[in-house]
């Protein structure tokens, strides 16, 4: 359901600040909408300096966009509460100035959305929408980020 995008200046992120910055927005996104956690996604895009410019200008060293594609339909208070609480996850779990950080979120309607072979449902539908699919579909959807146990 929601896909973020986080795009930095090169060397920003290591593999476990990009690990913790993953999960940080999965769980703000997870805890302000209530959509299970097995539907975020985060893509990762390093760009240099050179290629990225703000108001015409190379933008700062450690800079940050975070853009994330979402289910439209959620109040705007909770989008505003979802900004702020994106931006700061980013920040506290990047080790960058929330000054140097941007979130922007799109909304889309769910009806313009399919993931693992479904069109997604409205907010708030998502219990219902699991339990009405086929059964193996909804298992590989909460499999998602838990490994696998081992028959040992």
């Amino acid at each position: 359901m929601p896909t973020y995008t986080v795009t930095s200046t090169a060397g920003t992120l290591d593999a476990d600040r990009r690990q913790r910055v993953a999960t940080a927005i999965t769980r703000t996104h997870h805890e302000a909408t209530g959509a299970q956690t097995f539907f975020a996604q985060v893509i990762f895009v390093e760009v240099d300096v050179a290629n990225w410019f703000i108001g015409g200008a190379p933008v700062p060293p450690r800079s940050i966009f975070v853009h994330g594609q979402i289910r439209g339909g959620r109040s705007v208070e909770l989008k505003r509460a979802l900004l702020t609480d994106l931006l700061d996850a980013t920040a506290g779990t990047a080790g960058v100035a929330s000054t140097g950080v941007w979130v922007y979120l799109v909304e889309l309607p769910a009806a313009h959305m399919a993931e693992f072979g479904h069109v997604l449902p409205e907010p708030g539908d998502e219990a219902q929408w699991l339990a009405n699919l086929p059964h193996a579909d909804g298992a590989l959807m909460e499999s998602v980020g838990h490994p696998q146990q081992s028959s040992a």
